[in-house]
């Protein structure tokens, strides 16, 4: 009965009810309800029971899928439903109006003129995108949070605690498909593997049908797909609501992806071996991965999680592509990320002589790069990984100071750059010597990068087709009863 839109079967009742000049009295001693229930049906706020149906569609001489129809019965009621929904959306609800009754003294022009208003404030809301600077400025503020507390969450550890412990997994080493399929089945979904997954998206999520519907192994191999299952599990063990603008989506991606780390690594079992590692001083990231079997930028998020709270290290953690641009960065040991005039750090461009960067140029491209540069804040150790599976290409670096890299495997290099950014001289400005030879003789034509070219997103959830979504489920839904 989940399939009945209340209103419109409502709005079909009173249609044909009032075609055969009946009294809502007269229709309750047909169908045994009381006049004041029949009114609730008729405006949408009481849906039918399946005996009811029936009932009422013998009282009122028609069939009972003349009342289940999609369909307003007449123009009139098509408007009258419009404006219920209307009212009953947020965007409606933001404007602070009281509730305008659709009453039959009302004449359908004016009907007409609300619900086509409606639909322009509707579309100026969707056209509306959040701008960049509205979006960094969220990024900036919740980075801001993240730092403050370590960047350990101990809620999302004791609810991805609870989880693991729902279902037996110890937290040794790697999560296994059983394992992953038990927690999935723990939240009340079943996970499918299907090659007929939206591009736009990683995962979607079938909430009637409990079933989570994930790219084949062509597109995900098992690290990636246990993280997006993972993610996916956490928007509902973090009782997710749907975000209302950019931030709270944000903030929700940062929580499902700290829930998917700190299931993949617990932190029951993962402090011991890092605690063991520092007592060694041999402390990596390199190790916390293959321990776990997960990705480097995954044990690498994991690690600047833990060792604030559990080792007493300042950490910091970046990802960027070859050309620099920062994609996601973290820290709280003060190393100078650069940062736009919101304080953003996302989408800014890395010194060229930071770690992150030289480790694209590294004779230790494909093992661990590890550096120490001084900076305007002092002097930063730090291990750099490039993933080259990756599209595109990039690089995970998690460092810390030079006070601190004692503990770390990768101490005692003998790398050593230095960065004036974005203080003194930058590697982005033009010697004199080279600006007077080429200043006017040099046109580049630049490589077209997504993160250029693309716009803030209008939708709530960036960069999905929601249209797409909810056909390729109806497709599975189809398939399934076929």
């Amino acid at each position: 009965m989940s399939t009945i839109d209340p209103m419109m079967f409502g709005r079909r009742v009173r249609h044909h009810r009032k075609a055969l000049d009946m009294t809502l009295d007269d229709l309750g001693e047909k169908v045994g309800k009381p006049a004041p229930y029949l009114s609730l049906l008729e405006n949408g706020k009481k849906e039918p029971k399946l005996g009811l149906i029936n009932e009422l569609s013998i009282a009122l001489g028609v069939d009972a899928t003349d009342l289940l129809s999609a369909e307003a019965p007449s123009p009139r009621a098509a408007l009258e439903v419009a404006i219920e929904k209307a009212q009953r959306d947020q965007a409606y609800r933001d404007l602070g109006l009281p509730y305008l009754k659709p009453s039959t003294k009302m004449p359908d022009v004016a009907l007409q003129h609300v619900v086509r208003l409606y639909g322009e404030l509707r579309g100026r809301d969707a056209a509306s995108p959040f701008t960049r600077d509205e979006a960094r400025a969220a990024n900036a503020q919740l980075r801001a949070e993240m730092t403050a507390k370590g960047n350990y969450f101990a809620d999302i550890e004791r609810i991805a605690a609870d989880a693991v412990d729902a279902i037996g997994y110890s937290g040794q080493g790697a999560m296994s498909k059983g394992d992953l399929n038990a927690l999935s089945a723990h939240f009340g979904f079943r996970v499918i593997r299907t090659a007929e997954v939206p591009a736009s998206v990683r995962s979607v999520t079938d909430m009637r049908n409990g079933k989570i519907f994930v790219h084949g192994r062509d597109n995900f191999d098992s690290k990636e797909s246990r993280s997006v299952i993972l993610q996916t599990l956490g928007h509902f063990a973090l009782d997710h609501p749907d975000p209302l603008d950019f931030g709270e989506f944000l903030r929700q991606r940062v929580e499902a992806n700290y829930f998917a780390g700190a299931v993949l690594v617990p932190e029951r079992t993962a402090v011991p071996f890092m605690q063991a590692a520092k007592a060694e001083r041999n402390l990596s990231v390199e190790d916390l991965k293959d321990r776990f079997f997960v990705s480097y930028e995954m044990a690498g998020h994991r690690f600047t999680n833990l060792a604030t709270k559990h080792l007493g290290l300042g950490t910091h953690f970046l990802r960027s592509d070859d050309q620099g641009i920062i994609w996601k960065a973290y820290s709280n040991n003060g190393v100078p990320f650069p940062k736009n005039s919101a304080g953003a750090i996302e989408g800014q461009r890395l010194c060229r002589e930071w770690g992150t960067r030289q480790a694209f140029a590294s004779d230790a491209r494909y093992t661990i790069h590890y550096q120490y540069t001084d900076t305007s804040a002092g002097t930063y150790w730090c291990a750099t990984f490039v993933e080259a599976v990756r599209a595109p290409v990039s690089a995970v670096t998690v460092g810390a100071k030079f006070e601190d890299a004692k503990w770390f495997r990768g101490w005692h290099t003998e790398r050593r750059s230095v960065s004036n950014c974005p203080d003194g001289e930058c590697c982005r400005q033009v010697s004199e010597v080279m600006a007077e030879r080429w200043n006017g003789h040099a046109w580049p034509s630049v490589r077209p990068n997504s993160h250029v070219l693309a716009a803030m997103p209008v939708e709530t959830i960036p960069g999905v087709d929601m249209v797409e979504i909810y056909e390729f489920l109806a497709r599975q839904e189809s398939e399934a009863y076929d």
